[in-house]
């Protein structure tokens, strides 16, 4: 029982990891992190293995790093077992059958510019729903998220909201990026947080110079949403525009934080796997 939450917490600094540019080509070239991640693919915990495809999906961004990836040992396998298992949610099918899918057309495809623009649209809509009409990215700062307590709290705050599709945490600056669809309203990721008694939360918004705003939610309007007791509904990208495309902000990291959490991971798994 004592391994169940470290695996969780090292796959999620993964996944927090990958989700930033700047590391992806570390964590493919680092010789841990990248069997580590194919063995939680195989994990008996649904969010770890959840945790784990978006950190691979995330790494598949970079299309340095596919080649690699496609070639890594029981990559290719551990995400057909996934797309086969009778028991794996339907949301985690999907992710790992775009990922299988990024991975075997990567062979033929390297050297294709025109694939490679559809790549950056591709990126856009998966992780900040930029040109999807049936999904959103909103931006949050967390008063008062400063440990990993509290951002287990916020976890179960917002997986218990129908409608989060995924979110990343980045808590050297204390921001959390939701994907939701976009008929469920900010308002209700607000009040999710405020309900912990410990965080608040504030949106940050562009300003029409460029510059991050941030937006308090009002304290006195309370929003029902529809509980979830699954993991969070994955909705499919789609080639449509989004009126909401100008509030989404692209996450921004430290890459001096990401070696250092990247260095911690490599160990844990160094300690924990034999290769």
């Amino acid at each position: 029982m004592s391994g169940e939450p470290d695996a969780l917490a090292v796959v999620n600094q993964l996944r927090d990891l990958a989700a930033d540019p700047l590391n992806r080509r570390a964590i493919v070239q680092d010789q841990g992190c990248l069997p580590g991640l194919i063995l939680f693919l195989d994990h008996s915990n649904p969010q770890v293995v959840y945790s784990a495809l978006l950190a691979v999906r995330y790494l598949a961004e970079c299309r340095a790093n596919r080649e690699k990836m496609r070639g890594e040992l029981g990559m290719m396998l551990s995400l057909q077992n996934v797309i086969q298992k009778t028991t794996t949610p339907g949301e985690t099918k999907l992710l790992a059958s775009e990922i299988y899918e990024i991975l075997q057309s990567s062979s033929s495809a390297e050297a294709d510019q025109t694939d490679e623009a559809r790549s950056c649209r591709r990126k856009a809509q998966f992780f900040l729903g930029s040109t999807n009409k049936r999904a959103k990215t909103v931006v949050l700062h967390i008063d008062g998220l400063d440990d990993a307590t509290r951002r287990n709290l916020c976890e179960e705050a917002l997986l218990k909201i129908r409608g989060v599709i995924s979110f990343t945490f980045q808590m050297a600056i204390r921001r959390c990026v939701v994907r939701i669809r976009s008929d469920l309203k900010a308002e209700a990721l607000g009040s999710a947080i405020a309900s912990t008694k410990v965080m608040k939360a504030q949106q940050i918004v562009k300003g029409e110079s460029g510059e991050e705003v941030l937006i308090p939610f009002q304290d006195d309007i309370s929003v029902e949403v529809e509980q979830n007791t699954d993991l969070p509904d994955y909705l499919p990208e789609e080639e449509s525009p989004s009126k909401d495309q100008d509030k989404a902000v692209s996450r921004v990291g430290s890459k001096q934080d990401g070696a250092g959490w990247l260095s911690t991971a490599a160990n844990f798994l160094s300690r924990s796997f034999y290769w």
